[in-house]
């Protein structure tokens, strides 16, 4: 245990911030994984900010923010393509003339 005063002070605030980076930690954590199931744009955005919150206060890497930025944006992209290929039709048009 700290004997100076500064030191004692300075343990509380640890104390404080570290409870403050463990919510942040565990709420990134839970919006990647429920971005993940889901494949939602908002869930997608959602966790994107909080990757950002969690870079700014130096809780992630910046290589990894980008990485986890990477593929949350390829799955906004594969779900839309799925979602748009799976909605058109593969219906055959012939052709009037009787052309090939």
């Amino acid at each position: 245990m700290p004997v100076i005063k500064s030191a004692k002070k300075k343990l509380r605030q640890d104390k404080k911030r570290q409870v403050v980076n463990n919510l942040l930690r565990n709420a990134l954590k839970a919006a990647l994984k429920d971005a993940k199931a889901k494949k939602t744009q908002e869930k997608v955005i959602f966790a994107v900010k909080l990757t950002d919150k969690a870079l700014k206060k130096n809780l992630i890497h910046k290589n990894k923010a980008a990485r986890i930025k990477s593929k949350l944006s390829h799955l906004v992209k594969t779900s839309a393509v799925k979602t748009k290929s799976s909605s058109k039709g593969t219906k055959k048009i012939k052709n009037p003339k009787g052309k090939k």
